[in-house]
């Protein structure tokens, strides 16, 4: 007799991480997540959507056997790039798949997505966890994750009011984040061989806690920087790095000056790129170099931008300004 358990889907092992998911977040389990939202509060409201994964990064996961703070990643790219538009972020979505299902370890994994939702304040809605014999190995799995966030429309924030004199600050990343991970793993375990569980002289830390450091979530510091000043612009810097992400917003006629010698960098950057070696452009076309996040404000409102990255704890830098041009990111 054929079953669906042993054609390699285990519905029990599906239904127990509902159960146990459910005991933290009771609205999950529905055909669908419902989100109350009060039209009275909003004007002329906008919703802002995005969808996204942590690429390789999970193979790291893997390596050290280590996924709590996956999920974190996950929703701080999602969350990310919602807040920078100006939007508060509402709900989170995710999709779980596996070849097979395994409840201890899933479960980790979305622990990591509700932190993350916590840390962003938006509720994790409901997702979809599908086993996949055949297209996924045993042990292996993917993550994506889509959220929704809202704004009024003249609080959209999209870059074309920035002018030439603005100026460009960086936020401080916590490491690699959730992009290039290709590479990395290319230079730092194909090509060098380094052992993830040790300590590296380089880095003062274990390699795989280096790369496996989440991604950090930007949206209380947005909130607040919303709420004290005029942002121009905002950047999340992910594939494509400072150059590929920075140009987004910058209006017709507006280049961004960019300093790269006004900000420190985490040691993990240095390392891959003398072990590559890799060449200066790659790594900036490739990684966020240090920086997760860039804000244009106008010159009277830097100091203001710095004093309350410090209240979250969060090193800044003024990294560069606009000035008249074609719509170009220049390095000086």
């Amino acid at each position: 007799m054929i079953t669906y358990k042993s054609s390699g889907v285990d519905i029990e092992a599906g239904d127990e991480l509902v159960r146990r998911l459910k005991e933290k977040s009771p609205h999950i389990g529905g055909f669908g997540g419902c989100f109350p939202l009060s039209a009275g509060r909003w004007k002329n409201p906008v919703l802002v959507a995005s969808t996204d994964g942590v690429g390789t990064k999970l193979l790291v996961a893997e390596a050290v056997k280590k996924h709590s703070t996956i999920g974190i990643d996950l929703v701080a790219m999602v969350v990310n790039d919602i807040s920078v538009c100006g939007a508060k972020p509402l709900f989170f979505l995710d999709y779980y798949a596996t070849g097979k299902l395994m409840v201890s370890h899933a479960e980790e994994v979305i622990g990591g997505i509700q932190e993350g939702c916590r840390q962003a304040g938006c509720l994790l809605l409901g997702g979809e966890t599908a086993e996949l014999p055949g297209l996924y190995a045993k042990g292996v799995y993917d993550l994506a994750g889509f959220g929704v966030g809202i704004a009024e429309k003249r609080d959209i924030v999209d870059g074309r009011t920035i002018r030439a004199g603005d100026v460009f600050i960086g936020v401080a990343s916590s490491g690699l984040h959730s992009n290039g991970y290709s590479l990395a793993r290319k230079v730092l375990l194909e090509k060098s061989n380094l052992p993830l569980g040790k300590i590296h002289e380089d880095l003062g830390e274990k390699l795989g806690e280096a790369l496996l450091r989440p991604t950090l979530i930007y949206t209380p510091l947005i909130n607040d920087l919303m709420k004290k000043l005029k942002i121009k612009g905002m950047a999340h810097i992910t594939g494509g790095g400072i150059p590929g992400n920075l140009c987004r917003i910058l209006p017709p006629g507006i280049d961004a000056v960019i300093c790269p010698d006004s900000w420190d960098a985490p040691l993990i950057f240095d390392l891959i790129q003398r072990l590559g070696p890799v060449p200066e452009e790659e790594m900036f076309r490739t990684f966020n170099m240090g920086l997760g996040l860039i804000l244009t404000v106008a010159h009277k409102d830097a100091q203001t931008v710095h004093r309350i990255c410090r209240r979250h704890e969060l090193p800044s830098y003024e990294i560069g300004a606009a000035l008249e041009g074609g719509g170009a990111v220049r390095f000086v």
